[in-house]
């Protein structure tokens, strides 16, 4: 997450223009681009979750969408 010199107060939905709490973690590769151990994060509220995931499927990206733990939100 890009935090432009601000505190986060909490994870953010990566979705464009949602400031909402994240409630689910979306890992996600373009295997175009990416190495196979390479992987990227976005964060996902509730009302987002699905749309962030289509987006992903209809690419035909490998993911995977788990429950966000405060102790590994953004690892990757």
């Amino acid at each position: 997450m890009i935090s432009l010199g601000l505190d986060p107060i909490a994870e953010e939905c990566s979705r464009a223009a949602c400031r909402a709490a994240a409630t689910w973690r979306i890992d996600w590769r373009n295997p175009r681009i990416h190495a196979e151990d390479r992987r990227k994060t976005w964060l996902a509220c509730d009302e987002h979750v699905d749309y962030l995931r289509e987006f992903l499927d209809a690419r035909d990206f490998p993911l995977m969408v788990a429950p966000l733990t405060s102790a590994g939100a953004v690892d990757a």
